[in-house]
């Protein structure tokens, strides 16, 4: 594989961090040789240690040996990265240096970009598949935008797949782990004419839940999903390649185990009714009264056109994908049948890059590139009042426990026959909601670099992106419960002035004194609805676009980067750089999308009789229970200095680099406990130093030690869900994460057999998993914060024959350490917590053929 002197010459510092490779085909014996590997970080092919860019390597072999399937586990090799798995089998974030944005609201960008052999996936679901001839997965941590077309503020998680050769050859594997897990893949490929190859791959997954729902006799947290991928590869002429990919993947799974943490107040209205729920926090047991469905169904195409001119190289990708996304849960994570929520979920997505690039002889090269992006979303679902909904309400409502279980006319049937409302409606409509939601996505960026050596081994760089983004929303909502209609404040004022004040009209038009009277009396114990106020989960919502809002967010924004680098010996380079970075607005596509307060303000307690005037109020839009909130997160603008120094020697080396990096603006997704909160925080920031070595004293073995040290701060967030954050240490983002392994190769005399052994060992220190729950913290002022350590062990052992027969075994989590990933507010429990429990320990056997 030739490397020009010029990708020599402009790439020779980086930060890196990876496990060590091996030969695995005529391809990979080019790109592993001495522990040198080729990437295209930097979008040319260049060897790790000259690219200049903070990127972290896990190779082909080493996700065979630890059995890392899918981004979730990388992780464990990366310290730089989190990645967290929430409700569903296909919501999880991913997080960089701390910077990463939930993925429960397909509204909102990641600002960790995924790309899979150069094509953008722009929802986790859609990077989640089994994917069974990787080569390489690169971690490329702060700000790409010059390499990027599309947004990718915090990093960027880049998957290289081998493609097909013009040699017959291939591999089937086949695993059999506990909790009866079998995992069967396999790849061929050859050629089909002298300028044609293909290649075939697969793989299926299937795993017994280690969770258990006690009640329903039913495992949850399971596996079940399989993969398909075709490839086709023209090389008409040395200078002419065209990569041809289609692939379809499945998850069809029960997901994902949740604990109660903390049993509230609403705990004993659960059991009195019959009802159960978890308290172990790891004992996986669950309680549920319905089983939950995780199905995704992803697929697309692509084609790369590569052709080399000489001086000038020029690269096309070309991608349309399609992900259909379908989960249903039980909400309250109970055996009482209290409300199930569906969300069916589409997204079509077509992208298309183009990228031109120099190797002149001179000082002076570039790479200039265009990326257009279209995306649609489209959502429907609901949340369905349960069987008992009424009844866990009437309880917690102070209603007689022997009158509610016995079915005779309690708190409700009195609110009822006081409001005016139907008898026996108040929770026992078949629907609590109904909401159809939609966005529509188009972008396009110019990008680029310049690469200047004014002398041998200095290397100035400069680098820019224009992104120009619009998106266009609509979103619609029923809300079917009869209580949610009424305003409480406004229904006494009726009430205490004989129904004289029955509109704001006739309020305003009240001296002032009496106003205050009124609205005094209505939020106090004078108002026997007040009470009412905590079972009004979802008032009427107010459509958009609308003749204030017009549903639409456009942005565009100009980025940059400055990078010197300087060679001191053939061993020892140094760098330093600044960067900027951008991620688009984003959308929050949910039933807690509110109007802002610019446009719409409530009254005193929520009053619209004593709302002062706004443009939603004064074009007759104001709905009863309306409250201000958001609409859309704006953009988010990062920055980062880096400087580092690496060095590699013989049997030795090291990368070590220092940041500052800061996003303002970052888009803050908080879940509430009835829903989600999607708003900017001024300024979030995060000091810090990553660090690796590789050390090899003695042929066949060798050791890797990598720790990231992150100093992060809330800038500026005066406006969070908790109230003022501003100078608070962001939760959730572990101040040492450490990534350590030990391999050796032991090769059995001229046999050509070799025995491969690993274990390796990742660590997150104590830290805080968040910073407080709007609802459980406010009532105790922030006191009780739940922590998270983590220490994960994992091992593996392979014979390989000479003959291409492997067999080995394998063990993640060997001391079964356990934690919780993330707690939240229990659903519509006031005082109640609820977390997710680790994955206890996975083992297995493992049998590998490669031909």
């Amino acid at each position: 594989m030739r490397i020009s002197k010029y990708l020599a010459a402009t790439a020779l510092s980086g930060l890196v961090s990876f496990a060590p490779a091996y030969a695995q085909d005529a391809q990979d014996e080019d790109a592993f040789d001495d522990n040198v590997i080729i990437v295209t970080a930097s979008k040319r092919e260049t060897t790790l240690q000259e690219t200049p860019i903070a990127v972290s390597v896990t190779s082909g072999e080493t996700l065979e040996n630890a059995q890392i399937r899918d981004v979730l586990d990388l992780q464990t090799v990366t310290p730089s990265l989190r990645v967290s798995q929430l409700q569903t089998s296909s919501a999880s974030t991913f997080i960089i240096r701390g910077f990463g944005n939930g993925d429960n609201n397909f509204g909102i960008e990641p600002s960790v970009g995924v790309f899979i052999d150069g094509v953008f996936r722009s929802r986790s679901a859609a990077a989640l598949s089994d994917l069974p001839n990787v080569q390489r997965i690169e971690v490329l941590n702060g700000p790409q935008s010059t390499l990027f077309g599309k947004n990718a503020s915090a990093g960027v998680i880049s998957v290289i797949t081998r493609e097909p050769q013009f040699e017959f050859g291939g591999a089937v594997e086949a695993v059999y782990g506990n909790y009866n897990n079998i995992v069967v893949k396999g790849d061929i490929t050859g050629p089909i004419t002298e300028n044609i190859a293909f290649s075939i791959d697969g793989s299926y997954n299937r795993r017994d839940g280690y969770s258990n729902i006690v009640n329903l006799n039913e495992e949850q947290n399971n596996r079940n999903r399989w993969a398909a991928r075709g490839q086709l590869l023209f090389e008409p002429t040395s200078d002419l390649k065209i990569r041809v990919i289609g692939d379809y993947s499945r998850i069809d799974e029960i997901c994902c185990q949740v604990t109660t943490v903390v049993a509230g107040p609403t705990a004993g209205a659960i059991r009195l009714l019959g009802g159960n729920f978890s308290t172990d926090r790891f004992s996986y047991d669950a309680f549920l009264n319905q089983v939950p469905i995780n199905k995704v169904d992803n697929y697309g195409g692509s084609i790369q056109i590569d052709y080399d001119a000489g001086p000038l190289s020029f690269t096309s990708i070309s991608s349309y994908r399609e992900l259909k996304n379908l989960f249903i849960s039980d909400i309250d994570f109970s055996s009482l049948d209290v409300a199930n929520e569906t969300r069916n979920q589409s997204v079509k997505a077509l992208t298309q890059e183009f990228r031109v690039a120099s190797d002149f002889d001179g000082p002076i090269n570039f790479l200039l590139g265009g990326y257009y992006f279209d995306e649609s979303i489209s959502q429907i679902s609901q949340i369905e009042n349960g069987t008992q909904i009424r009844d866990f309400f009437e309880v917690l409502a102070g209603g007689n426990p022997a009158d509610i279980i016995a079915g005779r006319p309690s708190v409700f049937n009195a609110v009822e026959a006081g409001l005016g409302l139907t008898q026996e409606t108040i929770f026992l409509t078949p629907l609590l909601t109904a909401e159809q939601f939609s966005m529509d996505n188009q972008s396009y960026s110019i990008f680029g670099t310049v690469d200047f050596e004014p002398v041998d081994g200095l290397v100035f760089t400069g680098g820019f992106n224009y992104t120009d983004d619009k998106k266009d929303f609509a979103l619609a909502q029923q809300s079917f419960d009869p209580l949610g209609q009424v305003n409480l404040v406004d229904a006494f004022i009726i009430g205490a002035t004989g129904g004289n004040v029955t509109n704001r009209a006739q309020f305003q038009a009240l001296p002032a004194a009496n106003q205050a009277a009124l609205l005094a009396a209505a939020q106090s114990a004078a108002n026997p609805l007040i009470g009412l106020a905590g079972f009004q989960f979802q008032p009427p919502f107010l459509t958009i676009p609308n003749a204030i809002e017009d549903g639409k967010t456009r942005d565009d924004k100009f980025t940059y980067l400055l990078r010197a680098s300087y060679r001191i010996s053939e061993e020892v380079n140094v760098y330093g750089s600044y960067a900027t970075g951008f991620k688009a607005s984003s959308v929050n596509l949910s039933r807690d999308s509110r109007p802002s307060s610019a446009d719409f303000v409530a009254g005193p307690g929520g009053s619209t009789f004593a709302a002062p005037s706004s443009p939603i109020l004064d074009a007759g839009l104001a709905l009863p229970n309306l409250r201000s909130g958001s609409r859309f997160a704006g953009p988010e603008n990062a920055t980062v200095y880096e400087v580092g120094i690496k060095g590699q020697w013989q049997g030795f080396g090291f990368n070590l680099a220092l940041f500052d990096q800061t996003i303002k603006g970052f888009q803050s997704l908080a879940f509430t406990g009835t829903g989600f909160a999607l708003q900017n925080a001024g300024q979030q920031s995060v000091k810090g130093f990553e660090f690796d070595s590789t050390i090899s004293p003695t042929e066949g073995l060798v050791f890797t030690f990598a720790m990231t040290y992150l100093d992060p701060l809330f800038d500026d967030f005066p406006g969070s869900v908790l109230g003022d954050l501003s100078g608070v240490t962001p939760a959730g983002i572990p101040q040492i994460a450490i990534s350590t392994s030990a391999t050796y190769s032991h090769e059995f005399g001229a046999s050509g057999n070799k025995l491969i052994t690993r274990i390796d060992y990742s660590h997150e220190s104590n830290t805080p998993i968040n910073n407080g729950l709007p609802t459980f913290n406010a009532a105790l002022g922030n006191t009780q914060i739940f922590d998270r350590e983590v220490n994960l062990v994992n091992g593996s052992m392979t014979f390989k024959f000479e003959n291409g027969l492997e067999i080995g075994g394998y063990v993640r989590n060997l001391l079964n350490d356990q934690f919780l990933t993330t707690v939240f507010d229990g659903v519509a429990q006031a005082g109640t917590v609820s977390g997710y429990p680790s994955a206890p320990r996975t083992y297995g056997g493992v049998v590998r053929f490669k031909f």
